[in-house]
């Protein structure tokens, strides 16, 4: 279960991106709700999940994704300690994530 505090904004936002039917809808809304360096460092974390979870090393995934020693670390945390919502997700993903 999230740690999440449950708040109608975040619940607001969670339908909203559940609205989006295609990843051009999904680019013009995230452009408009979100700066570039927002984006970059949220789908640079999702990449360096999946990198971890493919049992790659640090010095690897540092010079794929030129996320820092940090960043890959709270990443991995978690992968450990959190809701295993990057597992389902890439499972989800399949090999479309590829």
């Amino acid at each position: 279960m999230s740690s999440l505090p449950k708040e109608k904004n975040l619940d607001n936002l969670f339908k909203a991106v559940l609205q989006l039917k295609t990843i051009d809808e999904c680019y013009d809304f995230f452009d408009d709700l979100c700066t570039t360096k927002e984006l970059h460092s949220i789908s640079q974390r999702l990449h360096v999940a999946k990198l971890l979870t493919e049992n790659k090393v640090y010095n690897k995934i540092v010079e794929e994704t030129g996320a820092s020693t940090a960043t890959i670390s709270r990443v991995k945390r978690t992968i450990e300690k959190g809701n295993n919502a990057y597992e389902m997700v890439f499972e989800r993903l399949g090999s479309d994530d590829k």
